[in-house]
């Protein structure tokens, strides 16, 4: 006759299962009732889990190529003459990438539009999600690069793939004649059903100029913004306020020129 304890003992718990099922360990599974020391499986699944969520998170940081960034503890909130602090705070819990929603960010340059793009990709990463940062120019420059269709489809493939995708600097620099088509192409891959962040200096009215001689531009823009929060900053660089301080304080630390009186008093 089987006891109760032995019933239990003969198959893990739902939860266990689960978890053994998640590792892949149906042997232990299959073999349960040949485990003496219940206590010691758990504690081996706690050390696995643990470690393939360390793997995991360092293999998705690293594809991100996010480099080198500032966390938004240190934005200066104060510097934009406008930014709309409650909206960006908003989008650090991640709605818009089960949404699909696109993040386009309209500035001058140097107001912190990359800043906050990197933030909202590190915590893309930090909370599961995959992601990649690129600068479009790099990216253009990778998707013109292909020389047949099959090649450029696994390129596009590549840029489709992440969670959440950051395309920096749209508009800084001057677009070839196919850069639109290729970049719609990507856009609509990822159309609906993953998000873009993208960084740019241009209002959407002069996409034109983005992106010369392509025929597809108004559509470009058209699937960007369709579903899409879209941030306007105003006011002055702040590297550029940062040169200045840096400037200015290698000025006052500098030590004055000795006078010609005290440098021969010195000598005599």
């Amino acid at each position: 006759m089987t006891t109760k304890s032995n019933q239990t003992k003969a198959s893990p718990n739902d939860e266990m299962r689960s978890r053994l099922g998640h590792l892949g360990l149906f042997g232990v599974i299959a073999h349960w009732q040949e485990i003496d020391a219940d206590d010691v499986v758990e504690r081996i699944v706690d050390f696995e889990e643990t470690e393939r969520r360390r793997r995991s998170l360092e293999r998705r940081v690293k594809a991100a190529q996010i480099g080198k960034m500032k966390v938004m503890a240190n934005f200066e909130w104060g510097w934009p003459t406008k930014v709309d602090r409650d909206a960006i705070d908003d989008l650090f819990r991640l709605d818009f990438v089960e949404e699909a929603a696109n993040v386009i960010l309209v500035g001058p340059n140097g107001i912190g539009k990359t800043m906050i793009a990197k933030n909202l990709a590190h915590h893309a990463v930090m909370n599961g999600k995959s992601a990649l940062f690129v600068n479009a120019a790099d990216l253009m420059n990778d998707l013109r690069r292909p020389e047949s269709s099959s090649a450029l489809a696994r390129r596009l493939a590549h840029y489709a793939k992440p969670d959440v995708l950051v395309v920096d600097e749209v508009g800084y620099l001057a677009a070839g004649d196919r850069d639109g088509d290729l970049f719609f192409q990507l856009v609509s891959r990822r159309y609906e059903k993953k998000p873009i962040v993208i960084t740019t200096n241009k209002p959407f009215t002069e996409w034109n100029s983005v992106f010369p001689n392509s025929a597809c531009a108004v559509t470009l823009v058209d699937r960007l913004v369709h579903k899409a929060e879209i941030l306007l900053f105003e006011g002055n660089s702040y590297r550029l306020k940062e040169a200045k301080e840096r400037e200015e304080k290698k000025r006052s630390t500098k030590r004055p020129p000795r006078s010609k009186n005290s440098a021969n008093r010195e000598i005599s």
